[in-house]
């Protein structure tokens, strides 16, 4: 008879049953844990220190955690900065201060996702960090530089953790089929499969097995091959994440791949993305930036072309306007590159901000009216239309007593190239009007 009162404790997830109980165990950060690395000579200092430790998702900062409250017979405290607030702060500093107290034990204060307290709640930790009651541990999937105060962040040592490689990723297959997986056989094309769905997120890959699990063991499965994980999962998104640091670093790989001409691998960041997640319209807006910024002049299809490849995308949305993204993609990479205009524009920012304001000559104000005509306005102004080459030779554009400044400097490339050889010619001509030495 089943007692429907009585309490039974939820089965833990396989991630968790397959969490490291000693330092050994622990797959991947061999930069960090490796014989005379940094972390490994942490742990066997016998002296815990504060930290950070900066990592994608499922790369060990929570096992790490605990198994330096392990190592150093330290109470472990966990909070989540999604989920606490100042009173969970203050209520774990004074659980830290009971355990002292009682016990004289130590604590590790572990708090996961550490940018997400504001700028107040990190400084709750200070004075307790400062007074050593306890040894702060942070976790946080975003640059720490930015996202942590940095007066708590000068009392810690930043560890930067690595996404799992696919080595480290199939010995963690290994293991779950060990420990629960019996009865499955993978083929090897599921095997990759998974390990790639997984991104080298550890805490991935284990979830996907257990969900694979569940799904043969409902349909009388025992040999998994690729098409069944690919017809019984729901496929997340690859590791991701919309305001942090791999966004800023795909689309930052993306305008590079641009930039650097090479057409492939500025089409492999724009698929990842895509594939990822992001909003196709933003990666068309960085596309123009790109026209504009590295192209310019040198091409001036090339913004055309962004701007098109944003207006099919909202006419056809997605998956077919991608294409159109991607032929843009592919013109933008290989197109002539120039940042002339790009560097001309911001010398002429810097030196109107540095610089008092000139009044507009008379010769080139607008004349609409008999008493502006009368003043003086547009007076000897020359059509330019008028004189050869529909060009004023030795005319004066600048204010009266300001020297002419040079902020342009075309480049040799593409349709700038013609552009050098006209200012080239026009400056003759110039010099032939003995108006400007």
């Amino acid at each position: 008879m089943i007692d429907l009162f009585e309490k039974r404790e939820p089965a833990a997830p396989l991630a968790e049953r397959l969490r490291p109980q000693e330092l050994g165990d622990v797959v991947g950060q061999s930069h960090l844990l490796g014989a005379g690395r940094p972390l490994r000579l942490a742990f066997e200092s016998g002296k815990p220190h504060s930290m950070i430790l900066w990592g994608p998702p499922g790369t060990g900062k929570t096992t790490l955690a605990r198994l330096m409250a392990q190592a150093f017979d330290a109470e472990f405290i966990a909070l989540s900065a999604v989920l606490s607030g100042v009173k969970d702060i203050r209520d774990a500093i004074e659980r830290a201060q009971s355990i002292l107290q009682q016990s004289g034990r130590h604590t590790i204060l572990f708090v996961d996702e550490v940018h997400r307290f504001n700028k107040s709640q990190q400084d709750a930790f200070l004075p307790y960090v400062e007074q050593g009651l306890v040894t702060f541990v942070g976790a946080t999937t975003e640059n720490p530089s930015f996202e942590v105060n940095n007066a708590l962040l000068s009392r810690a040592q930043v560890y930067v953790l690595a996404a799992l490689s696919e080595d480290d990723l199939s010995i963690l297959f290994e293991r779950a089929i060990n420990m629960a997986l019996q009865g499955l056989r993978f083929t090897e094309d599921a095997r990759r499969l998974l390990i790639g769905y997984a991104d080298g997120d550890a805490r991935r890959l284990l979830n996907l097995l257990e969900q694979i699990k569940t799904a043969a063991a409902i349909a009388g499965v025992t040999e998994i091959a690729a098409d069944y994980v690919g017809s019984t999962l729901s496929r997340g998104t690859r590791r991701f994440d919309k305001g942090g640091d791999e966004f800023y670093d795909q689309i930052s790989a993306l305008h590079k791949s641009l930039r650097g001409s090479s057409p492939d691998a500025a089409l492999y960041w724009m698929c990842r993305m895509i594939d990822g997640g992001a909003d196709p319209l933003y990666i068309g807006r960085r596309l123009i930036r790109a026209a504009v910024e590295d192209i310019g002049l040198a091409d001036p299809r090339a913004l055309r072309i962004a701007l098109d490849a944003i207006e099919t995308y909202e006419r056809l949305g997605s998956p077919e306007g991608e294409l159109a993204l991607a032929q843009a993609t592919l013109y933008l990479a290989c197109a002539p590159k120039s940042n002339a205009a790009y560097l001309a524009y911001n010398k002429a920012r810097s030196f109107i901000g540095s610089n008092p304001s000139h009044r507009v000559p008379e010769h080139l104000r607008n004349a609409p009216t008999r008493l502006m005509k009368e003043l003086g306005y547009g007076h000897e102004y020359r059509y330019a239309h008028d004189d050869p080459e529909a060009y004023a030779a030795g005319e004066n554009y600048f204010p009266e007593g300001m020297p002419a400044v040079r902020f342009y400097e075309p480049t040799v490339r593409g349709l700038e190239g013609k552009i050098s050889e006209k200012l080239v010619h026009l400056r003759e001509l110039d010099k032939q009007a003995k108006k400007i030495p």
